[in-house]
């Protein structure tokens, strides 16, 4: 009786990791899209709330050219791909493109 139930538990174990083999592919291209799109909604909710609460610097741009925002501190920063906060020093800030 129980090398059956083993060789069951065995059995159903390896088909369920067969399984969630052939599933990853799609898996992973469904969660890179989820990803995405977070990232697409923080950055775009973070530079709303820095438009907003803090100073835009009209001159100068970051060093791939972000828009410098300066916040209570006077500490300067942009807003990345992810929607995090990059402190900058002032050295790094670079004259407007136009």
């Amino acid at each position: 009786m129980k090398k059956s139930a083993i060789f069951l538990l065995l059995a159903s174990f390896l088909s369920f990791h067969a399984f969630s083999q052939k599933d990853s592919t799609k898996r992973g291209k469904v969660g890179q899209a989820i990803n995405k799109a977070g990232n697409t909604t923080a950055k775009a909710a973070v530079s709303a709330t820095s438009a907003i609460k803090d100073k835009k610097y009209k001159t100068k741009e970051g060093p791939d050219g972000q828009t410098i925002y300066i916040d209570k501190n006077s500490h300067y920063y942009y807003v990345d791909g992810r929607g995090a906060k990059t402190y900058v020093k002032k050295s790094q800030l670079r004259d407007k493109q136009k």
